[in-house]
C-alpha cells in the first residue's frame, strides 16, 4: 500500500502555518488586506499585520499604496491565473458551504496545473472526526478525486505530454502507469464522477464531480472528503447528486458572471 501523503507534523507550529496560508492566499487570489487575512486565518489584525510584514521582508509579498498585499517576486503567478482562481474561489464558496450544510462533510474545490492538483478552497464540516482543510495544498493529480476528473477531460496527446517520461527523468517511480490510468479515466468519463478510496491519504474517502465552463471544458473539481470509517457505499448516489447540483449551480454563476 502507498504511504500516506501530506501527513500533519506531530508538533505543528501555528505561526508558520498561518504565514504559509497567508502566502498561499496572495499567490492564488491576487491580493488581500490585513482584515481579510485576519478573518481567513482566525487571528487578530495585529497578528495578521506581523505575518504580512515578514512576508514582505522576505519578498513573498508586496504592499501597495492601496493597502492591499499581493504576491511578491517569490510567489508571483501569471495575472490570468490569479484572476481565474480568484473568480472560481469567490463563486464556489457559497456552494461549498451549502454542500457542507447538507452533508456535514468537508468540501473542496480543486484545479489542475500540469500533473498536480491544487486545493483552492476548502470548507470544513462541524463533526469532531473530520477531514481538515486542504486549502493551498498540492497533490499529484492522478492521486486525487478532482485531479482524475480533470485529467479525464484531456485528449490522449495532452495526457501523453503531462506524463511524458522526460518530466520524470529524476523520479521515474512517481510516473503513473499510463495504460492503467487511461483505463481508469475512460471509466470516469463514462460515470461522470470519481471515488477516491485512500488513494491520496490513508483513512480518507473522497467523492467528486467536475465543474465545467459554458463550452463543456472542465475547469475544476468539486469534492467531498470524509474519514473512511464514515463512508457508506449505499450513500454514493446521494453524494454524487448533491455534488452535481452544487456544480451545476456554480457553473450557472460562472456563466452569468463571465
Amino acid at each position: 500500500m502507498d504511504k500516506p501523503l501530506k501527513t500533519p507534523p506531530p508538533y505543528p507550529i501555528a505561526s508558520v502555518d498561518h504565514a504559509l496560508r497567508a502566502a498561499t492566499m496572495l499567490q492564488m487570489e491576487g491580493g488581500a488586506t490585513v482584515s481579510q487575512v485576519a478573518e481567513r486565518l482566525g487571528v487578530a489584525r495585529s497578528t495578521a499585520h506581523r505575518l504580512l510584514a515578514m512576508l514582505v521582508y522576505r519578498d513573498f509579498a508586496v504592499h501597495g499604496e492601496d493597502r492591499v498585499y499581493r504576491a511578491g517576486p517569490v510567489l508571483e503567478l501569471a495575472a490570468h491565473s490569479q484572476s481565474l482562481v480568484s473568480r472560481l474561489r469567490a463563486a464556489a464558496l457559497p456552494h461549498l458551504h451549502r454542500v457542507v450544510g447538507l452533508l456535514d462533510e468537508t468540501t473542496n474545490l480543486i484545479v489542475r496545473t500540469g500533473n498536480t492538483a491544487r486545493f483552492i478552497a476548502s470548507v470544513e464540516c462541524r463533526q469532531a472526526l473530520r477531514v481538515g482543510s486542504r486549502e493551498g495544498m498540492v497533490f499529484p493529480a492522478h492521486r486525487t478525486t478532482a485531479g482524475l476528473l480533470l485529467l479525464a477531460d484531456l485528449a490522449d496527446e495532452e495526457l501523453d505530454e503531462v506524463y511524458a517520461p522526460r518530466r520524470y527523468r529524476d523520479r521515474p517511480s512517481e510516473r503513473p502507469d499510463l495504460a492503467r490510468l487511461r483505463t481508469e479515466l475512460k471509466r470516469l468519463r463514462r460515470n461522470g464522477f470519481a471515488v477516491n478510496r485512500e488513494r491520496s491519504e490513508h483513512g480518507l474517502i473522497a467523492v467528486g464531480v467536475p465543474v465545467r465552463d459554458r463550452d463543456g471544458t472542465a475547469l475544476a473539481g468539486l469534492s467531498v472528503s470524509m474519514p473512511g470509517v464514515r463512508y457508506e457505499p449505499r450513500r454514493l448516489q446521494a453524494l454524487v447528486a448533491t455534488l452535481e447540483a452544487a456544480a451545476h449551480a456554480l457553473e450557472d454563476d460562472l456563466s452569468d458572471g463571465s
